[in-house]
């Protein structure tokens, strides 16, 4: 982490962690405003920690850009080692040997719909077991997972995505991959789904609000092939109302089709496409207690799961 020069003065007294959460918030943010609404507090009172910030730093900080604001580059240096001290606090007060059945605190995952069906019913059903006192809060990542993880609006990020930083961490949990569902009435139920029969059938593309591709497109595009989808769904929960009495198809991941019952007909797509479903974290939960018993319990309920 870059170092940060700052003069010792007894301003610095009043420093706390909460001001340094503040600040992070209001860099994540660029507004005093979205800083105050997150925290459920007056604007003044975030006004009022910056300005302590300020003069105990001898730097503007944030400068009025547009509706928002804009970090110094001294803040900007500020933020960054703030997120490490603020990492470290949290993980000295969770030091010694954790205990899931007293602890407390909070668990917030940025997932989408497929993990939400698939991997936390269980990794729920076990944490109430275990840490009863614990609460879980869901994020719908809906291709904003990383922003989540990055604003600190959440803890872990799960789904099939690509974060990278030297402030966060990645961990396999799970390999899936793509199977067509439909009404089993459909005629390419009755029978293995050719490559042509594929790309004549009337397809269901879910893109999760427009944020999100199929990782299945880029293969087919590999090939010189391109679907156009009869519907587009901003996800997955709709399917089995939707697919019933049609000849709509869709690709979706295998672990999600399982999930979803028996009132679909499965069966493989002509051509094997993985999806590798990992899990992020920061610096700032990496090495709290808490989160470190998290983390493990997703990844065993995500080796079962696959198992």
């Amino acid at each position: 982490m870059p170092e940060v020069a700052v003069t010792i003065s007894s301003s610095l007294d009043a420093i706390d962690i909460g001001a340094l959460r503040t600040l992070v918030l209001v860099y994540d943010l660029r507004s005093f405003s979205a800083a105050a609404e997150r925290l459920d507090v007056n604007q003044s009172t975030i006004s009022y920690t910056v300005e302590r910030l300020r003069g105990a730093f001898h730097d503007p900080l944030f400068v009025r850009q547009g509706n928002g604001v804009a970090a110094t580059e001294r803040c900007a240096a500020l933020v960054q080692w703030a997120r490490g001290t603020i990492g470290e606090i949290e993980a000295l007060a969770s030091l010694g040997e954790f205990d899931p059945a007293v602890a407390k605190g909070t668990v917030t995952i940025s997932c989408n719909h497929h993990e939400r069906q698939t991997l936390i019913p269980q990794f729920s059903a076990q944490l109430r077991a275990t840490a009863p006192q614990v609460k879980l809060v869901l994020l719908d990542a809906a291709g904003h997972g990383n922003l989540h993880l990055k604003q600190n609006q959440c803890d872990i990020v799960i789904g099939p995505v690509g974060i990278v930083g030297e402030n966060f961490y990645r961990r396999h949990i799970l390999t899936d991959h793509y199977v067509c569902v439909m009404d089993r009435s459909n005629p390419l139920a009755r029978g293995r789904i050719t490559l042509s029969a594929y790309c004549k059938a009337q397809h269901v593309f879910i893109t999760h609000n427009g944020e999100w591709q199929p990782l299945y497109l880029d293969v087919l595009k590999a090939k010189g092939i391109v679907l156009e989808p009869v519907v587009t769904l901003p996800s997955h929960d709709s399917l089995e109302r939707i697919l019933p009495g049609t000849h709509l198809i869709a690709s979706i991941p295998h672990q999600l089709a399982r999930a979803s019952g028996t009132r679909l007909h499965i069966t493989p797509m002509p051509f094997r496409v993985p999806i590798s479903i990992d899990m992020y974290w920061s610096a700032r939960t990496a090495r709290s207690g808490l989160h470190k018993w998290a983390r493990g319990l997703l990844a065993e309920v995500a080796k079962e799961s696959a198992a």
